[in-house]
């Protein structure tokens, strides 16, 4: 792999409460449009991935890190990697692509990354992390806090097979794979994030998403993209429309 100049490999970056099978319905597409490999690993804390003793975007970033060590001798010398993230992961994305860790990244998307939290948010957001397992007594159960936790309710069926990666059941009972301690990790300083990094950015969010606006996003002098319909989840709401960001860094 890899010739004169290079292959992008596609890395995917999923947000809080999901896993990298959030990414899975996608496959077909990145058969016919994406010329490299893909990766979409689970964020520290969520999925199959441990959890981490603090969680910072930093040390999220140091795991990814970490689980790309063992395909790095399958990359060619003059491979790159473009990182789809979004939310949270938009924000680990961000961190990777930091000068100081000299990885080798062509672009970064950051998809509907929350850019301005409020002291209630960030409030809630420590008593979630602080609060215990949660345990149900059905899958089903199980599978629709699931989908309410990673913004996914109506997105996916509690049965779709892309749930499963978020569940654990242990004697006869079930609950969520996500380390509840991942909920602290924190707000982003996304000013500082995007100075300590010289890998073109492009920030995009769904025209219905709540989460952040247009004008927030604008706040910090990197390109924007606004894909018209979707909300916060838009990479399962309109795969093409977010997979169209890359087209420039094929």
């Amino acid at each position: 792999m890899g010739d004169e100049t290079g292959t992008r490999q596609l890395l995917l970056l999923h947000g809080l409460g999901a896993t990298g099978e959030v990414w899975l319905p996608w496959a077909p597409l990145l058969e016919r449009r994406w010329a490299g490999r893909w990766l979409a690993p689970d964020l520290a804390g969520h999925g199959w991935s441990p959890p981490l003793p603090a969680y910072t975007f930093a040390a999220l970033a140091r795991r990814v890190v970490d689980g790309l060590a063992p395909v790095a001798d399958r990359l060619g010398p003059r491979d790159r990697l473009v990182v789809l993230g979004h939310s949270l992961g938009g924000v680990v994305a961000l961190a990777l692509a930091a000068r100081q860790l000299g990885l080798a990244i062509e672009a970064v998307v950051g998809l509907g990354i929350k850019a301005v939290w409020s002291p209630a948010e960030l409030d809630k957001a420590r008593e979630l992390a602080e609060r215990p397992v949660t345990w149900f007594a059905s899958r089903d159960e199980a599978a629709r806090r699931y989908l309410r936790v990673s913004g996914l309710a109506g997105l996916f069926a509690p049965d779709h097979p892309v749930v499963d990666a978020g569940l654990r059941r242990e004697d006869g009972r079930w609950r969520l794979a996500m380390d509840p301690a991942a909920f602290g990790v924190g707000e982003p300083r996304l000013a500082a994030l995007l100075a300590a990094t010289d890998v073109p950015v492009l920030l995009a969010r769904g025209e219905h998403d709540p989460m952040v606006t247009d004008a927030q996003l604008k706040e910090f002098g990197v390109p924007v993209a606004t894909l018209p319909g979707p909300g916060h989840n838009a990479h399962v709401e309109d795969p093409e429309a977010v997979l169209a960001l890359l087209d420039p860094y094929h």
